[in-house]
């Protein structure tokens, strides 16, 4: 693992808070930065229903009042070990202007307190091939990708039903 340092010197204290409809538009424009598909397009109404939802947890990490990361976790039911669940991390982002200042951090670690308190037996995510800072950080925060391959099939690809 890297020396990736936790926070900056100079970085204020984060708060990590479940996203809400008032979110929408700084979520929107934050999936922007991940990735340019003109499709994004984040719902005021579906980020207010996932902030009430039992199994998915759509984070904003703010300073100040003001988000400039997000990432969200779902857990989903497995039967390989009981009733544990296993947890997958999506979209996670910092605006490119506030990275280095432990906005990903505290994102990652509350989501590993939810998936500890709902006993999960893992946390996966994705990450994009080109994105190798990102796979820094997350390498840094424990994850690895020595024992599993991932693949993924888009929307796009699906055959017609």
């Amino acid at each position: 693992m890297s020396d990736m340092p936790l926070f900056s010197i100079s970085a204020p204290p984060c708060l990590v808070r479940r996203a809400d409809g008032k979110d929408a538009a700084t979520i929107e424009a934050l999936y922007r930065e991940l990735v340019s598909d003109a499709h994004v397009h984040v719902q005021a109404g579906h980020i207010a229903a996932l902030a009430e939802s039992p199994t998915s947890f759509l984070l904003v990490a703010e300073i100040d009042g003001t988000v400039y990361a997000t990432a969200l976790l779902t857990l989903c039911p497995d039967a390989m070990y009981g009733t544990q669940p296993f947890g997958v991390i999506e979209n996670i982002i910092v605006t490119h202007t506030m990275r280095g200042h432990g906005l990903g951090r505290s994102l990652m670690s509350h989501m590993e307190q939810i998936a500890a308190k709902l006993h999960c037996s893992k946390l996966m995510l994705l990450s994009s091939q080109a994105r190798h800072k990102a796979h820094a950080f997350f390498e840094w925060c424990g994850f690895s990708s020595e024992a599993k391959h991932a693949f993924v099939k888009y929307r796009r690809q699906f055959a017609e039903a």
